[in-house]
């Protein structure tokens, strides 16, 4: 009688251990996959940029570079620059004009991607 009980107590310990053996199998199985994938907290890179406004303090065509205020902003072969609703170049610029615009952070840079020279048109209706 008491191999019996001894019996039906190991039968009934590994009827519970194999289910919890087989979660562990799984969750070290799929652990690898989870980590690779994209935190959920990661902000989505935004799509225009950060806008910026303000009066040209300096402008060097040759290191293609505006500075307003004291931030220095970078032009790229990627920045769209308009003056009067068409096509425009850094030789456009002039210190003391107005420009507003867009620009992406990459690293420690400020890339413009758009600038509209002087003063944004007021619509009337």
């Amino acid at each position: 009688m008491k191999k019996h009980i001894a019996l039906y107590a190991i039968a009934a310990a590994a009827l519970i251990a194999v289910p919890a053996l087989r979660a562990q199998d799984a969750a070290a199985t799929n652990a690898p996959a989870a980590t690779n994938a994209p935190a959920a907290t990661t902000p989505a890179p935004k799509k225009h940029g950060v806008p910026f406004h303000g009066k040209v303090t300096a402008v060097d065509t040759a290191a293609m570079t505006v500075t307003i205020g004291s931030k220095t902003y970078n032009l790229t072969s990627e920045t769209k620059i308009l003056k009067e609703g068409k096509p425009a170049t850094i030789s456009d610029i002039t210190v003391g004009e107005t420009l507003r615009g867009s620009y992406k952070k990459v690293g420690d840079k400020l890339n413009v991607t758009t600038i509209h020279i002087g003063e944004k048109k007021k619509t009337t209706e």
